[in-house]
């Protein structure tokens, strides 16, 4: 099956969302001193939230290939995948999509590592600014924190 990127017309878009969950894909990105990337995103859901590289899933892209894609068109970066974190599911009081007031996800995550040692982030127009996070902290986004409790991420 070939990969179909094509963007649906929005108000066809938001009756597929109203109807059935989003499938993406989610990135857990290693720092070059330890820890973890999160971007700040500048669109809807968790818009101006510190949150985790990740986009929507297209129609016939393999999951570890989509992971590689996201990694180089939203940080301008080449990684590779170490493994398959798990899924999650993220339910949503918002949305970007005309004409739906909320959204449902079902994210697949993987840890991946820049290929190079000292990688040049390039944000993409979805994200003002990036950090790595060293260490647990107070007041982050709900479904980063799950992801920092589920998977262990900074012990």
């Amino acid at each position: 099956m070939e990969i179909n990127d094509d963007h649906i017309p929005e108000e066809q878009f938001a009756e597929c969302l109203a109807a059935m969950p989003q499938p993406c894909v989610e990135i857990v990105v290693d720092g070059p001193d330890g820890g973890v990337l999160l971007v700040k995103r500048t669109n809807r859901p968790a818009q101006w939230e510190w949150f985790w590289p990740g986009a929507r899933l297209y129609r016939g892209e393999e999951l570890r290939p989509a992971a590689r894609r996201i990694a180089r068109e939203e940080l301008g970066i080449q990684v590779g995948v170490r493994e398959l974190l798990g899924a999650q599911s993220h339910f949503w009081e918002e949305s970007s999509v005309e004409g739906l007031d909320d959204r449902h996800t079902v994210n697949v995550v993987f840890h991946v590592e820049p290929v190079d040692e000292d990688p040049e982030i390039e944000l993409d127009d979805q994200h003002s600014d990036y950090r790595f996070l060293q260490e647990p902290e107070r007041g982050l986004q709900e479904y980063v924190q799950a992801y920092i409790d589920d998977y262990d991420l900074l012990d």
